[in-house]
């Protein structure tokens, strides 16, 4: 608490707050694209998601660790800011990607099995050209889903 406290007060930004809380992040890259992931690889982890955050930095996003290979599907309760989530496979191809407006209940899934989600700011990965095939490599070194 005492570090939530001394952080805001010198203007950190609730992300790194958040980060201070032990939530571990790997970094992502795709050609000269790089993306510091924070990974979500519980139950709980991720169904609290980007909920009730009001921004993210460019390059930041959430990587969903799921336990198993299987057509999941995000919504966007509670969540205050438009996103782009892209469903990957095992190996970090994405198999597409889907855009979510906040406060809603829509689902959006994965057009076919998917080990992992990563969601990051609306229209992040069309403004580069990224699509289903594309491969983010690191992926390897996400933690496993506990």
């Amino acid at each position: 608490m005492r570090l939530r406290i001394l952080l805001l007060l010198l203007g950190v930004s609730p992300w790194l707050t958040l980060h201070a809380q032990g939530l571990p992040m790997i970094e992502l890259t795709a050609g000269m694209h790089r993306v510091e992931a924070e990974v979500v690889n519980t139950q709980e982890s991720r169904m609290r998601g980007l909920m009730m955050r009001k921004s993210m930095p460019v390059q930041r996003g959430m990587l969903f660790v799921f336990d198993a290979d299987a057509r999941h599907c995000m919504w966007m309760k509670n969540t205050l800011m438009p996103l782009s989530v892209a469903f990957l496979d095992g190996e970090g191809r994405i198999i597409n990607v889907e855009e979510m407006k906040p406060q809603t209940e829509n689902n959006h899934c994965a057009a076919k099995p998917a080990r992992y989600a990563l969601e990051m700011n609306a229209g992040w990965f069309a403004s580069r050209g990224f699509k289903a095939g594309t491969t983010l490599n690191g992926i390897d070194r996400a933690p496993p889903p506990r």
